[in-house]
This record gives C-alpha cells, structure tokens and sequence, in this order.
C-alpha cells in the first residue's frame, strides 16, 4: 500500500502539535502510557461482561523496552489493540479520540475511567521520533496491522505479524543536534524518572528491564552484569485509599518524599468530592514557612492530575493567593489529559473545585483554632503575615474569607488573640477596637499614647509587623466594632462633662498653642493639650486616615514621593514640663521656641521615626543642661 496524506487539517494540527501545544518533551510518554492505559482499559471492562475475554487484571500490564544500538524506544501494552480500520480512524486522522468515542458508547458504566479523550496526545511521540511504528492486534482478530509514520508527509498501514493482544508503539528518535540531546529518551533511569513523575498511579504496572551489577558469588572485586524486569510505578494513589486505612505516617511519608520537607505537616486535609465536581484532594499545610516564601521566587499551585495522570505540577488556578502555603494535590475525572494552561483558566469545572478547596481550607483552619490552638498559633507565625496581606491586598474582597482567622497580641491576654475573642472581652460602656503600632510588643507596651486606653482598663491590640494597620483599615470594622488606632484623635472615651472642660481649657491656652506650632511651622498640624498621656509629657498623634505608622511603613519602600502624616503634638497638662512652657510663654518665647522643638523632637523619637539633624538636638539639650546647672 501507498503512502496515505493526512488531511490539510490534519497536517496543520500535527505541526502546531509538534511545535506549540507541548513545551516540555518527556510529556510524549506520558500520554503513549495513558493511551496504553486505555487500550488496557477497554479490554479489562469487555472482561467483565464476557467471560470468553479469559483474561483477569492482572494479566494487564505496560512494558517499556529500549534499543541503544538502534536508537528505539517501545512501548507494549495488552490491551484491546487496534484493527485496521481503528488505525486509519484513530491515527489517521488527528482529534479523532477512540478513547472519547468508547466512553460516550458506555456512559451508563460508572467504573470507566479514560484518560485520554481528545486524540492528540499521540502525536506528541513526534517531538521526539523521526518515525513511528504502530503494531496492533485487536482482540478476536486473527490479523495485525502496522501502521507507520515520519510525520506530516504522511503514513502507510500494512500487514505485519503480532503474537498477542495488544500495540506496540516504537518510536524511532531524532539524531542529536546542537543542544538537543535525544539520547536521554535511551537512558533506563531518565524513563524511569519520567514514569515516576507523570504516570505513577497508572493502575496498571508499568514494567521495564534494568541492567544491574552484582558481586559473583565467590569473589572478592569480579562483578556481573544481568538484567531485572522492574515495576516503575506505585499504581495506588493514596488520595484514593479510604481514610480508615492509611496512618499519620502514611501521609507524612507521602508528603515528605513527594514534596522535599523534612519535616512532618502541621496539618492534613483529604477529601473525595463527587456531585457538579468530582475529584480527590489531598492537602497539606507546612509546619514551617518554605525558605523563599515571601519572596518572588515562590511559585503556588497544587498538582493537578486527571485520572492519576499528572497534567500540571503546579497550577496555581486552584489556590488563591491567601492560601499559597498549601501544597498537594487534586485528581479529577472531569480534566482532560490534554488540558492547557490556557484553558484551564477558563475551565467551569476548575474553577468550582478551586471554590470548594478554599472553602475547605478555611474550615480546617478554623478547626484547628478551636481545637489545636498551639498548632494555629505555630502556624499563624509562619503564615499568618500572608493572611493579613491579602486581606489589604484584595481591597476587602477576602476579608470575609479571612476576618476570622487573623491574630494579633493582646496587651491584656499577653498572647495572640482573635478580633472575635476581643470583642467578647469587650466592656458595656467601651465603643471600639482598640490597637497600637510598632517595631515589637515592648515598644508598644511602653507608648505614651496607650495610657488612657490602658487606664479605663481596655485591651488593646498589638500591631508589629508592617501590613497590619493597613489590614485593619480595609476591614473599618468586625461585628459592627470600628478599629480605633490608640495615636487617633478622638478615642471616644470623654463624657460629656469631660468634653466640655477640656474644650475649655484648650480654649484658655489657645494663643500659646498656636504660637508652638508656628514654631514648628511644617513640621505639625497643630499643637494642643492631650487627654490620653498621664504620665509622659508629649506624644506625637495624627489625624486623617495616614497614620505615623503607616507613614513609616510607606516611606521605608523604594520611592521617590515620601508621604507625611497630619502631626499633631499633644501636650500633657499634668507633667511639670506644661508648667514651664507655661511660664516661657509669659516670660522667653525664644527660648519657649527651643523647648518646643525639643518637645517634638522628644515625641519623633518615641515613636521611632529619624530626627533630621541629630546634632542640633543634642546641642539644644546641652545648653539646657548648662542653662540649669
């Protein structure tokens, strides 16, 4: 017989195939051993319904063989195999999946599972081939057929010789060239490797011959050289073991060895869905923060496999960024092997099984918080700073999500607590969530600004690390309870009588506070007497929706517009320094003007933020000093 033309669509499809739709080639054996897997499959299901096949699943398997000399790879399966018409339909002519066709022929049979549905993956055997060899015997035929190709040119069906059941598909590799190195398609532990990856949890054995050396028996260095059929592959996946029957150790084992951490997970989720999605998962939170985690270099995503066949190592899709920590893995039937990238942002069955897990995760979450509080706390110090992020991050769209598993330290509790538990604390009479900013829990617990709070014998939350005003200022508030910064200007603790005498007062030192921040001229938006310090004799407070911290964290980024806040210098009427400023109003206003400036500077200082020149300061104080000695 002649050489057959594929179709113009059909050779157009070959070449993108070849070109563009697979980027990494060692996929090619993945889908020659997910076409096997369903040859096998085929054959294994007529056995059940017909006891003439006479043959049980374990007379089933895949058989990889390689050819160094001549430079070909094969690959056997036992399967259903192909007549000549099958050949010419299925290889003939691309996208046209018996794989697919069987299937919708035997949908009211729930225990078929094929892989391969869309006929295309075959011809990834040419990325690597520069020909192809199909040998097939279709079950209850008596004739084999071979079908051969050397790509878009064409292929030709012939009539060969074939003991039993089943294909072999011999792939004829390319010659190196330059920097592509064909030869690693010869080397038994690179196939291995590659089975290993993609194709683990075939369901059949995957079997390869390994040259192997041993010790003659007898002597001391002389060793021999023979060969040893292996089984490459685990065939059971663990996520589709019941969880009655596997171990903690099962799942740390399977973690550590499939994931590359060295220590146990602080937490396991598996979970078999069926309904509008069905698949497996099988998850895992870290018990430490990965080394590159916070960094660019950090790449999220869990395995994605169709069927037990890996399609994608890592597909972020099914993660939001919230919970970029989790690693694992999801096996469904509704993915097809073929699946790109591309489409699997689109894919309506994707993005219902990415909705679920994030659900899960979150209650799992909870779970642990409510029942393994040590652990949640160990893992909110990892992974807690990516939390809080996302809440700012996503503008309020995962605040939901998210409100109920954020932490912080409590000054009260002297430990991580959550918002909810600081409500329920709450006094009757106190109207907001209080918090406080800084560089750690001991700067913060000696802020002026935290006095009153802390005197009306409030709790207050502890803010240390960069994102977390920022997080509480996208959720305003939780339960109906606004976040009331400490450093604010109304902490809605006066009475009213309280109210009206401190108006009065600030109204009879009016002139001398306009003349401090005249002094300060661009340094402060006002100068006034504070009601929350009791015994330190300034702070420094802001007003608007910038605060000092804020100001500090957004500074500290490259770029070239810094910000300020709205300062305000609150001075203390009770501290024996407002009784000397005082009297240098009525007496030095320019020595008032150095006090002044001493006074803000004294306020930059406790809340952390660098004084512009350091060794004016210090000589002003220095001739204070000598002034008074």
């Amino acid at each position: 017989m002649g050489k057959i033309q594929f179709k113009t669509e059909s050779k157009r499809l070959l070449d993108l195939m070849i070109n563009s739709v697979y980027t990494n080639r060692e996929i090619f054996l993945r889908e020659l051993i997910s076409n096997a897997s369903d040859a096998m499959d085929k054959l294994y299901y007529r056995s059940l319904t017909d006891q003439n096949v006479g043959m049980t699943k374990e007379d089933f398997a895949i058989e990889i063989s390689i050819d160094k000399e001549n430079r070909t790879l094969t690959i056997s399966d036992t399967g259903c195999g192909m007549t000549k018409e099958e050949l010419e339909n299925n290889l003939g002519t691309i996208a046209k999946s018996g794989s697919r066709a069987f299937k919708e022929e035997n949908e009211e049979v729930e225990d078929i599972e094929i892989i391969g549905q869309f006929g295309v993956g075959f011809y990834s055997a040419f990325m690597v081939s520069k020909g192809v060899t199909v040998s097939s015997k279709a079950y209850g035929s008596a004739e084999a057929f071979q079908w051969e190709s050397e790509g878009v040119d064409g292929y030709t069906i012939t009539d060969c010789s074939k003991d039993r059941v089943g294909t072999d598909v011999i792939l004829k590799l390319k010659d190196n060239a330059g920097e592509d190195n064909y030869d690693e398609f010869l080397d038994e532990y690179r196939i291995k490797g590659i089975v290993k990856k993609y194709s683990d949890y075939i369901r059949y054995p995957i079997k390869m011959d390994m040259e192997r050396r041993r010790l003659i028996e007898g002597s001391d260095n002389e060793y021999e050289d023979y060969i040893e059929t292996e089984v490459l592959n685990t065939m059971v996946p663990i996520w589709r073991r019941n969880k009655n029957e596997l171990t903690d150790e099962d799942y740390n084992n399977f973690y550590k060895d499939k994931f590359f951490d060295f220590e146990d997970p602080l937490r396991v989720i598996h979970s078999s869905i069926e309904g509008r999605a069905t698949y497996n998962a099988l998850l895992f939170i870290p018990a430490k923060t990965p080394y590159n985690y916070y960094s660019k270099e950090y790449e999220k995503g869990l395995q994605l496999y169709s069927n037990g066949v890996l399609i994608m190592d890592k597909c972020a899709e099914l993660l939001p960024d919230h919970f970029s920590f989790v690693r694992g893995l999801v096996d469904s039937q509704d993915l097809s092997l073929n699946i790109s990238r591309e489409m699997l942002q689109h894919d309506r069955q994707l993005k219902l099984i990415a909705r679920n897990l994030e659900k899960k995760i979150k209650s799992e979450l909870l779970e642990m918080l409510d029942k393994q509080r040590e652990k949640y706390e160990e893992f909110f110090k990892n992974f807690g700073l990516q939390l809080k992020f996302a809440v700012y991050n996503t503008f309020g769209a995962a605040q939901d999500m998210l409100k109920d598993l954020l932490m912080f330290y409590s000054s009260s509790e002297k430990k991580l607590v959550t918002i909810a538990e600081y409500i329920s604390r709450m006094q009757e009479e106190q109207k907001y969530i209080y918090y406080a900013c800084g560089e750690s829990v001991a700067r913060i617990d000696r802020l002026p600004q935290t006095e009153l709070v802390k005197d009306k014998g409030f709790e207050i939350l502890y803010l240390t690390e960069d994102v977390d005003e920022f997080a509480l200022k996208v959720l305003q508030k939780y339960d109906e309870k606004e976040f009331k910064s400490v450093s604010s200007g109304d902490l809605g603790l006066e009475s009213e009588e309280e109210k009206k005498s401190s108006e009065k007062q600030a109204e009879d030192y009016k002139e001398m506070f306009s003349f401090m921040q005249e002094s300060l001229t661009g340094k402060v938006k006002g100068v006034r007497l504070s009601q929350r310090l009791k015994s330190h004799p300034v702070c420094l407070t802001s007003e608007g929706e910038l605060s000092l911290e804020m100001e500090k964290v957004l500074n500290s980024l490259p770029t070239d517009k810094p910000v300020k806040a709205d300062r305000v210098l609150e001075v203390n009427a009770d501290h024996p320094i407002f009784a000397v400023v005082c009297q240098l109003y009525k007496e030095d206003k320019d020595k008032l003007k150095t006090y002044t400036d001493i006074l803000y500077t004294q306020a930059l200082l406790i809340e952390g933020i660098a004084i512009d020149d350091p060794v004016s300061f210090s000589n002003a104080v220095c001739n204070l000093m000598a002034d008074k000695a």
